[in-house]
């Protein structure tokens, strides 16, 4: 089954606004969901871009939020936190090298069949791990950000 993902601030495949990013106010952009099963019992999300120079990095792990969950703000304050790869927790917004063109971010999103994945401060990896077996629909959303080269 299909999860769908949107946002106010950009389209699928669109620019994503620069508040959103390390020039801008580094918030991460509303989401908004739908087509959860309501056999769910929780919701993770994780931001990453493919395209960084060292392999995909990950600028979000976000986990434990409620099934009921529609939407997810620019400061939300549910469910936990991981360690995204700039080594902090929280949302890290796109950045890519200024030398680089557009990188792709990819808001990956996963209904869950279990409540919780376990403690704060998880890494991609260990979020991955929790999840595996447990993810009852995904959606993804995706867009792109290239920084003034100046």
């Amino acid at each position: 089954m299909a999860l769908q993902v949107s946002s106010s601030a950009f389209a699928d495949g669109a620019a994503i606004p620069k508040k959103y990013t390390c020039d801008g106010q580094d918030v991460p952009p509303p989401l908004e969901l739908s087509g959860v099963p309501k056999e769910s019992k929780s919701i993770a999300v994780i931001c990453e871009d493919p395209d960084a120079p060292s392999g995909t990095f990950t600028h979000w792990v976000l986990y434990d939020l409620p099934a009921s969950t529609h939407a997810i703000g620019e400061r939300a304050s549910i469910g936990k936190t991981g360690v995204n790869d700039f080594g902090k927790t929280g949302f890290g917004g796109p950045c890519p090298p200024k030398k680089d063109g557009a990188h792709h971010y990819r808001f990956h999103v996963y209904a869950l069949d279990v409540d919780s994945l376990g403690r704060p401060g998880l890494s991609k990896r260990e979020a991955m791990d929790a999840m595996d077996g447990h993810i009852l629909a995904e959606g993804e959303l995706t867009g792109t950000y290239k920084r003034a080269s100046v």
